[in-house]
């Protein structure tokens, strides 16, 4: 049985060599230059920090929850399961009507690595191919949709579907115990479910690819990817159907704020320059 360290190597390992056989496999040759090579000097670093910063504040403070929680005099034992239950019944229990063993691996592997794979990818395509506005506006709708669903997280509990529905197994965490070791690290209660970011960052992933790429093949792998992606955290046992429509609606709106504030100041940017 392997380890969570292991997993967490092997996963590691995979996104190492996935990234390069992307870049042959999605990017047409005439453009591969385009995308080769970038001279970050100090200031494209200098521009990258402050995003850099404040994705890993974000990472703290998803580690920091329970001490949040405790801090704000929440009970551990707060959850809002029965609202879920309630809005959409026992409908996501579907899903799990289609399991064979060779879906359930399959949803793990887009679940592990699929997701993990799309925004790394797509954060390197807008590093390394010079777009800087992109790459800021990922970076802030990136941030938007961690702050907001961290509000939810910590004042709107919900837990997996898997530990609540009857006849709803979380096929996710019966793959591997690591597995569920990891996922209570980042989430120790197992309810930071509504939204869920794994619907919310692949859906705003994919909105950067379609209208912010040229890359046609790799629009085409991030509207499967993510199908495959909004299937599987159903069909494990993770997340509610609500989850879902409210991580959908998370990154469109944040999407929309992110970009409209980054080409306002680009404009006025201009409009100063011009008016020099």
């Amino acid at each position: 049985m392997i380890s969570s360290n292991q997993l967490d190597f092997m996963m590691i390992l995979s996104l190492v060599f996935s990234v390069p056989a992307g870049y042959y496999i999605f990017v047409p040759e005439p453009l591969r230059p385009k995308y080769y090579y970038r001279n970050l000097g100090s200031s494209g670093i200098s521009e990258i920090l402050p995003y850099a910063a404040l994705a890993t504040f974000i990472f703290i403070l998803m580690d920091l929850q329970t001490d949040i929680s405790n801090f704000l005099g929440l009970s551990p034992s707060l959850n809002y399961d029965q609202y879920m239950l309630m809005l959409e019944g026992t409908k996501v229990s579907y899903f799990q009507s289609l399991a064979t063993p060779m879906l359930t691996y399959f949803c793990g592997v887009v679940y592990l690595l699929g997701f993990p794979f799309l925004l790394i990818f797509t954060f390197i395509i807008f590093l390394f191919g010079q777009n800087d506005e992109a790459l800021k506006e990922y970076a802030i709708t990136f941030m938007l949709i961690y702050l907001i669903a961290y509000v939810f997280y910590i004042f709107f509990p919900v837990k997996v579907t898997g530990h609540v529905l009857p006849g709803v197994v979380p096929l996710l965490y019966q793959l591997n115990p690591a597995i569920l070791r990891i996922a209570t690290i980042c989430s120790p209660g197992l309810n930071n479910c509504f939204p869920s970011l794994h619907a919310a960052l692949s859906v705003m992933a994919t909105l950067f690819i379609l209208f912010k790429t040229d890359l046609r093949r790799y629009k085409v792998f991030a509207v499967g990817t993510t199908i495959f992606i909004l299937f599987s955290i159903l069909y494990l046992g993770i997340h509610w159907i609500t989850d879902m429509i409210g991580g959908i609606i998370l990154a469109l709106i944040s999407y929309f704020v992110a970009t409209r504030i980054f080409k306002k100041r680009f404009k006025d940017e201009s409009t100063r320059f011009y008016m020099r």
